[in-house]
């Protein structure tokens, strides 16, 4: 849940610096939310991988449940990262106004790629629940990878300028550049 929080935050920083006209802002506001949700999760990750075998024990009493639990916590750790990074950069996306392409992203990378690439590991290749996994872990990657690279080749500025049409369009006030400290 703590993703969906830095998903919620970025989007509403980034769409409030871009209408503000604050291009420079809303760039370091990107850089700082992807950093502290690779942070956060990292370090989430390490508790996973440190308490590998204590925790499969507070869930299940099961000997069976906790070996695969054990075996399978790399890839959940490996997955707390990548599952904190996407909301994050989804949050971007939305927050410049592209809710659109984050949709078709997300379709196409997780619903068209992940979740049959998880079913051919999972049953057809033997795989089990580690490849059903894997498959949507790919998924996420992937629409992780396209994210990165959509906010990579932003041009802030024209996002803002973007954003001002916008607000003029929709009858709000564009702020005053003369008092505008990043100009």
């Amino acid at each position: 849940m703590v993703a969906m929080g830095f998903n919620a935050a970025i989007s509403v920083r980034v769409s409030n610096e871009l209408g503000a006209a604050h291009p420079r802002t809303a760039k370091f506001s990107v850089l700082v939310v992807v950093f502290s949700s690779f942070s956060f999760g990292l370090l989430l990750s390490l508790i996973l991988i440190i308490f590998r075998k204590q925790y499969p024990s507070l869930f299940a009493d099961s000997a069976e449940v906790e070996k695969l639990v054990y075996d399978l916590t790399p890839l959940l750790a490996f997955c707390v990262v990548i599952n904190n990074i996407q909301p994050a950069l989804s949050g971007v996306a939305i927050g410049a106004g592209w809710q659109a392409i984050v949709a078709y992203v997300n379709i196409a990378c997780y619903y068209l790629f992940g979740i049959p690439l998880g079913l051919v590991l999972g049953f057809i290749f033997d795989r089990g629940v580690q490849g059903i996994w894997v498959g949507m872990t790919m998924g996420t990657i992937l629409q992780t990878i396209v994210l990165f690279w959509l906010v990579y080749r932003t041009n802030w500025k024209k996002e803002a300028s973007v954003a001002s049409q916008r607000i003029k369009r929709w009858g709000g006030e564009v702020q005053d550049k003369s008092n505008n400290v990043e100009q």
